[in-house]
């Protein structure tokens, strides 16, 4: 499972791997209200996140690490966005792992400066799923959660590659044409 954290919007993408194939469980954004005062926001926060994880069971939580900006009070929400986030995922006994924005753009399309829209488009190309601009922070989740997928090696076994290059040239039978 992935989350995207926000205290407006908090993404959350679920996937399942079976016989090296991801297909797409689950994936949606939850939308709070910006006027609801911090604490609330954050116990609705923990408790969709509690229910997702009671409903369909993840064996991981894959969640985008804080990144620095401008404004301090803007990263302090998002800290305690993704904080009871994975509070719901510990107090489940489901490990948590974190990604910077910039690691799953690379995982994603290749390149770690990708916008959102070509996070979206390779997902929509990898995952088929109906595309829609206004879901970015869903798709961002669901990039995560692949993202955590990819980086334990579990699509492309126990090789290393040196790039993109590198790997379709050894996986030719993955290559769509």
């Amino acid at each position: 499972m992935g989350i995207d954290p926000g205290t407006n919007n908090m993404g959350y993408g679920i996937i399942c791997v079976k016989e090296k194939k991801i297909s797409l469980v689950k994936m949606g954004v939850l939308k709070i209200d910006a006027k609801q005062e911090q604490l609330h926001k954050l116990n609705d926060i923990f408790e969709t996140t509690t229910q997702l994880i009671e409903t369909y069971s993840p064996n991981v939580l894959s969640i985008e690490a804080p990144f620095y900006g401008k404004n301090i009070q803007s990263m302090l929400k998002l800290g305690r966005a993704q904080g009871v986030a994975i509070a719901a995922a510990v107090h489940r006994d489901i490990p948590v792992f974190e990604y910077s924005p910039r690691k799953v753009k690379l995982s994603i399309t290749g390149k770690g400066s990708a916008s959102k829209e070509q996070v979206a488009a390779m997902l929509h190309y990898l995952i088929d799923f109906e595309y829609d601009s206004t879901i970015f922070d869903a798709t961002d989740a669901l990039a995560i959660a692949i993202c955590h997928h990819i980086q334990n090696k579990s699509i492309i076994g126990n090789k290393q590659y040196s790039g993109w290059e590198a790997f379709l040239s050894k996986n030719q039978e993955r290559v769509i044409k």
